[in-house]
């Protein structure tokens, strides 16, 4: 409790801290205004500190894990929203403390010989306050807006890949793609709904899906399993676990609980219908030629789980003309699949979720995540192997998405 305890204390001080410094800022804003103004916007300033400090205080002495995923999140979400805004009034309000400082010194050096009245005190900038303020808004209502709006923007990516060895029976072959659900993440049944009809609007004729179904524990499904058992394809629906499915991140009560709650999660993709593969392989087979469909269990790069087995995954398909592997960790490409597997034609991964915040502008995209991971969004080749990297269907942390939506992507397979 101890080391929870002073954790706890840390971040209380910091936090109040931060919130006596931009309060600074509005007392110099709000000083002309009229005393109900005034003290609505002085005292206002104090409720978001107030459910902080409460937030934290329930986090240190309580369970979190006693209640949803989704509503810690939510407290999360809350916390960072909150101070992360207020870090760039801190950043101009030091600015212009910086400032006042130098013209204190000046004061204090230059005019004490002629009499006047050493160091005397600077009044803080009024402009610079309210850029503060404005700063402090901007990102805030960012964030707020990728909630409301980004969170269920669904967006279809369409991407073309030829392969020369790809059989004649194949060509044209349509898949969907879909990764990362969390479903311990949403709000919005509705538009969860909408986004899988658009999926099925596009007809594909396969359907994978990389892993990650849920946050942590395989119960946070239950409730979109009505949504998800729709996702359906004519040649099948093929899926993969990813590292958030295994409940590495969740405080059990004992091994045993652990395991079962794997169990669920397999029983979760037997519900949805789709063929999940857990370090195994299928094959499809029309007019006589197949393609093999590869499915490895989670294999992350640093201090990500490695369940996944390649090796016992890909043994049996060597004869398989054409060979897809579903792999959640684009990682997983590079140290592994292209070294010892250079007959693996496409691989299919997610987990990046495109760090839910970014910037697409034609062929130019950009994210963080980039500085993570060298393939994290969109399709990659190196020599006659591919890996495509999808962006998430759902989200985890921070409950919205800001300049990279959710996707579903169709890749078309033609022969080169």
């Amino acid at each position: 409790m101890k080391p929870r305890i002073m954790t706890l204390l840390i971040f209380l001080a910091i936090f109040l801290l931060i919130d006596y410094y931009v309060f600074q800022a509005v007392l110099v804003v709000s000083k002309g205004w009229s005393p109900i103004s005034r003290n609505m916007l002085r005292y206002g300033f104090w409720i978001p500190t107030v459910l902080s400090v409460a937030a934290l205080l329930w986090w240190t002495f309580d369970d979190p894990y006693r209640y949803s995923a989704g509503f810690r999140n939510w407290v999360i979400t809350g916390l960072v929203a909150t101070y992360f805004s207020k870090l760039f009034a801190v950043a101009i309000l030091f600015v212009d403390d910086i400032y006042r400082g130098i013209k204190w010194l000046t004061n204090f050096f230059y005019k004490g010989a002629d009499g006047n009245m050493q160091g005397e005190s600077i009044s803080r900038s009024e402009f610079l306050s309210k850029t503060a303020l404005l700063a402090t808004a901007v990102p805030f209502g960012t964030m707020a807006y990728g909630i409301i709006s980004g969170a269920h923007d669904y967006r279809v990516k369409r991407q073309l890949v030829k392969l020369p060895n790809l059989p004649k029976t194949f060509e044209g072959l349509r898949i969907g793609h879909i990764s990362d659900i969390h479903s311990g993440s949403f709000f919005n049944k509705t538009a969860v709904r909408g986004g899988v009809e658009m999926l099925l609007n596009e007809k594909p004729d396969l359907i994978f899906f990389t892993g990650d179904l849920v946050n942590n524990e395989s119960s946070e499904v239950k409730d979109y399993i009505d949504v998800f058992n729709k996702v359906k394809a004519p040649l099948g629906v093929y899926s993969v676990t990813g590292n958030h499915d295994y409940g590495d991140y969740h405080p059990w009560s004992s091994q045993e609980a652990k395991r079962q709650n794997f169990k669920d999660l397999i029983e979760a993709h037997r519900l949805l219908g789709f063929n999940l593969l857990l370090n195994e392989h299928r094959f499809i087979e029309q007019g006589g030629e197949r393609i093999a469909i590869i499915g490895n269990e989670n294999w992350g790069g640093g201090g990500f789980s490695k369940y996944g087995k390649l090796n016992q995954a890909y043994s049996g398909t060597e004869e398989a003309a054409t060979k897809l592997l579903l792999s959640h960790d684009p990682s997983h490409w590079d140290a592994e699949v292209r070294k010892l597997y250079p007959d693996i034609d496409v691989m299919f991964s997610g987990h990046t979720h495109g760090f839910q915040f970014g910037v697409e502008l034609g062929d130019f995209k950009w994210s963080p995540s980039q500085y993570a991971y060298k393939q994290w969004a969109g399709l990659y080749q190196e020599g006659s192997q591919y890996l495509y990297v999808n962006r998430g269907f759902g989200f985890l942390g921070y409950p919205g998405r800001i300049g990279m939506p959710p996707e579903l992507t169709i890749v078309e397979l033609k022969r080169a």
